[in-house]
C-alpha cells in the first residue's frame, strides 16, 4: 500500500502554494508591462525633423579642397552669407571652408529661414578659394520647403552650377512663394544678382 503524503490532505498546504504561485503569476505579468517603460526606444537620427521652413544646401565633390560659399536673400531682408551670418529671416548655418578645420570629408553649406514669407527668395553660390585647383567645382543646390515641423522638408528646386575660376559668383535660383508657402513655377530662373558684393559696398 502506498503511503498518502500528509500535505495532499492539508488544505492550508494547498492555499498556501496557491497563494504563492498566484502572487509569482502577478509580479512576472507586473514586469512584463513595466519593461516598455522602464527604457523607451530612442528615436533614430533619422526620424529627427529639420528645423527651418525654407531650407537651402549647397554641396560639392569631397575630392576638391575648395571653398564654396551659399548666399541667400529672403523678400524683404539683406543678403545672407559668411560674412552676414544672419538676417531677419535667414541663417547660415554651416560655413564649410573645405579641408580647413574639418573633421569630416563632406562639402556642404546651408542654410534655414523662419518662417515662409511670401515674395522673391535669391539663391547664389561664391568661388571663394580652390587649394586643389580642379577646374570645374560642380556644386549642386537643393531647396526644400517645410510649413509643418512635424512633417519632413518638401523639395522644391534642384539645380547645378559649374564653377570655373575663384571669385565667381552665380546666381543659381531666383524664384517667388506664394502666401501658402507654394513655389511659383513661371517664376523660377537665374537672372544674375550679386549678393556677396552687396555685403562689401
Amino acid at each position: 500500500m502506498q503511503a498518502l503524503d500528509p500535505l495532499d490532505d492539508d488544505p492550508a498546504a494547498t492555499v498556501f502554494r496557491d497563494v504563492i504561485l498566484l502572487a509569482l503569476l502577478g509580479f512576472v505579468a507586473l514586469v512584463i508591462l513595466l519593461l516598455p517603460h522602464i527604457n523607451p526606444p530612442e528615436k533614430k537620427t533619422s526620424d529627427l525633423m529639420t528645423p527651418g521652413n525654407v531650407i537651402v544646401e549647397i554641396k560639392w565633390p569631397e575630392s576638391i579642397d575648395a571653398d564654396v560659399d551659399l548666399w541667400v536673400r529672403a523678400p524683404g531682408d539683406g543678403a545672407v552669407g559668411w560674412s552676414q551670418r544672419g538676417g531677419a529671416i535667414f541663417d547660415l548655418l554651416r560655413d564649410d571652408l573645405g579641408y580647413l578645420n574639418d573633421l569630416t570629408a563632406a562639402n556642404h553649406e546651408m542654410a534655414y529661414s523662419r518662417g515662409v514669407p511670401h515674395g522673391e527668395y535669391v539663391v547664389n553660390v561664391h568661388m571663394y578659394r580652390n587649394d586643389t585647383e580642379i577646374w570645374p567645382v560642380p556644386v549642386y543646390v537643393i531647396v526644400s520647403v517645410k510649413l509643418d515641423i512635424d512633417k519632413p522638408a518638401r523639395q522644391v528646386l534642384l539645380g547645378k552650377v559649374d564653377l570655373v575660376r575663384v571669385d565667381q559668383e552665380e546666381t543659381v535660383y531666383r524664384f517667388n512663394l506664394n502666401e501658402a508657402g507654394g513655389l511659383l513655377p513661371h517664376t523660377v530662373n537665374n537672372l544674375y544678382t550679386s549678393l556677396f558684393d552687396s555685403q562689401r559696398l
